[in-house]
C-alpha cells in the first residue's frame, strides 16, 4: 500500500491546517477518489502510529515524561 500524499499547501503544513482545507476531500482525493482505499490507508497509517508511539513509551523514561502515559486510543 502506498502512503498517501495530501494536496495541502506547504505553507499551512507549519502549523493545524485552516478551516479552509478539507481534509477529509484532500484523503479521498488522493485516495483517487475511492474511500475504501483511503479508509485502508488511513487505517494502516493509525496502526504504525500506534506502534510509534508504543516504542517511544518503552524507551522513554519516566524521569522525562514526568509520569505521562500516552494512550492509545482516542477518548471521547
Amino acid at each position: 500500500m502506498t502512503q498517501l500524499a495530501l494536496d495541502i499547501p506547504e505553507e499551512e503544513t507549519v502549523t493545524q491546517s485552516p478551516a479552509e482545507v478539507d481534509l477529509a476531500v484532500s484523503v479521498l482525493n488522493a485516495a483517487g477518489g475511492d474511500p475504501l482505499v483511503a479508509i485502508r490507508s488511513l487505517l494502516a497509517d493509525a496502526d504504525f502510529l500506534r506502534d510509534q508511539l508504543w516504542i517511544a513509551s518503552n524507551l522513554m523514561s519516566k524521569g522525562i515524561s514526568r509520569g505521562w502515559k500516552p494512550k492509545y486510543e482516542r477518548v471521547s
